[in-house]
């Protein structure tokens, strides 16, 4: 186990250092990004002015005020609270993620399956997951909103954030087919199995 301290945007090299249990903390832009969001890219054509080569998206639909432009609130709203979403529905959008837009980097909680798992390991990518509940903490990490896009979707809008000490966050899914909740889910059947067997309980 490592802890890596990374800054975006970030080359595939960079992805297949990280392991299951490494920490990552992440400085300088990361872009938030939701189930609307991704429905209008990937399944009705539209496309975003934003580069996100190289970059982190997070699951989110966050809660912000509107406000009026000024050099600390350059896109017009100030973040009040931004947690993270469950993955697990967005899973058929993580392999468009990395190969269409280039991202690097998937964070959200609750993991994601195989087919994001298989495309994390051909194309260089990580999953980092975050604690439920967290998203007071979170919200500190989150110097301003610069910018957003697709902003008719709002609050499922895609936000740029500047981020600072945004973490750390576990690797939980890496570029070389290791999972942790792969790892969890088998530990838990071995365990359930020898209870059953202390029992006396056949399971075949």
């Amino acid at each position: 186990m490592a802890h890596h301290e990374l800054t975006t945007p970030l080359t595939e090299q960079q992805i297949r250092q990280l392991r299951i249990n490494d920490t990552v903390t992440l400085q300088g832009t990361l872009f938030g990004i939701r189930d609307a969001t991704q429905i209008a890219m990937f399944d009705h054509g539209r496309t975003t002015r934003f580069d996100l080569r190289g970059h982190a998206v997070i699951h989110t639909a966050p809660n912000v005020k509107k406000v009026g432009t000024s050099a600390e609130h350059p896109s017009g709203y100030a973040p009040i609270c931004i947690g993270t979403t469950t993955s697990d529905r967005m899973e058929r959008f993580t392999r468009p993620l990395l190969q269409r837009e280039g991202v690097r980097i998937v964070i959200g909680k609750g993991g994601l399956r195989e087919a994001s798992l298989a495309a994390f390991r051909e194309l260089g990518g990580v999953y980092l997951a975050i604690v439920g509940g967290t998203a007071a903490l979170e919200t500190t990490w989150i110097e301003q909103i610069e910018e957003v896009d697709l902003d008719d979707l709002n609050p499922e809008s895609l936000w740029k954030f500047r981020i600072r000490d945004f973490g750390p966050l576990l690797v939980a899914m890496d570029s070389h087919g290791a999972s942790l909740y792969d790892t969890v889910r088998h530990d838990v059947e071995a365990r359930r199995a020898r209870v059953l067997a202390g029992l006396g309980v056949r399971t075949t």
